[in-house]
């Protein structure tokens, strides 16, 4: 494990990577504004889940055969695309105005039921553990902060992987709480939630089409 001045730093570089805007920010950001905060924090919870599945395929050497297969790359990178294409295309099909997206946010958030939280969190889980690149991200960032002659390296990376995965907890549970704050004060916000299917669906896609036509990067 690295000493305590490499540990902060890794918690800082892991706290600013999670507040780069992706698939999982804009999944989390746009449940929580059509839904609240709850449904925010559920979307996060799923995230952090698939990130979990990552680490362990990291430990085990997926992620290397990701990194270093090009067949094995491509072929999740392609289940990835299709299914931020099909979220974003399902967003676009939604159906707004009347449907009670344009009332009180909270009162939407409340009425909805149980098994449409467990729909949010695995919407996340299935966002995150289909994008090969956070497999390959975890393969070049948490190595960085292992040293050459650590041992039981494999264990220092999981580690890793998981205060990496921890730490993002709080980043994502910021985003879910802004996003739900201006839902539900921000009166344009609330009259054009009917829109909001409709530029997250586009922004899925475009996160899809940018991930189908990606390159593997170089091992």
């Amino acid at each position: 494990m690295p000493d305590s001045h490499h540990l902060i730093l890794f918690m800082l570089a892991g706290w600013l990577l999670n507040l780069t805007p992706g698939p999982d920010v804009l999944y989390i950001v746009s449940q929580a504004l059509r839904s609240g905060v709850r449904a925010g924090v559920v979307a996060g919870l799923g995230i952090t889940a698939g990130c979990f599945v990552h680490i362990a395929a990291a430990s085990v050497g997926v992620g290397a055969l990701l990194a270093t297969s090009a067949t094995a790359f491509t072929l999740l990178k392609w289940l990835g695309a299709c299914y931020l294409l099909w979220m974003g295309v399902r967003m676009l099909m939604a159906r707004g105005g009347d449907s009670g997206l344009t009332g009180k946010v909270e009162a939407t958030a409340s009425d909805r039921p149980a098994h449409s939280l467990k729909q949010v969190f695995m919407g996340g889980f299935w966002t995150n553990v289909l994008n090969p690149k956070v497999a390959i991200f975890f393969l070049a960032f948490v190595p960085q902060f292992i040293s050459p002659g650590t041992d039981r390296q494999a264990l220092a990376f999981v580690l890793l992987g998981v205060l990496f995965n921890l730490n993002a907890i709080p980043v994502n549970l910021a985003w879910a709480l802004a996003a739900a704050w201006m839902g539900r004060r921000l009166g344009a916000v609330q009259r054009g939630l009917r829109w909001l299917d409709r530029v997250a669906g586009a922004m899925f896609i475009g996160f899809g089409l940018k991930l189908a036509f990606s390159d593997r990067p170089a091992p």
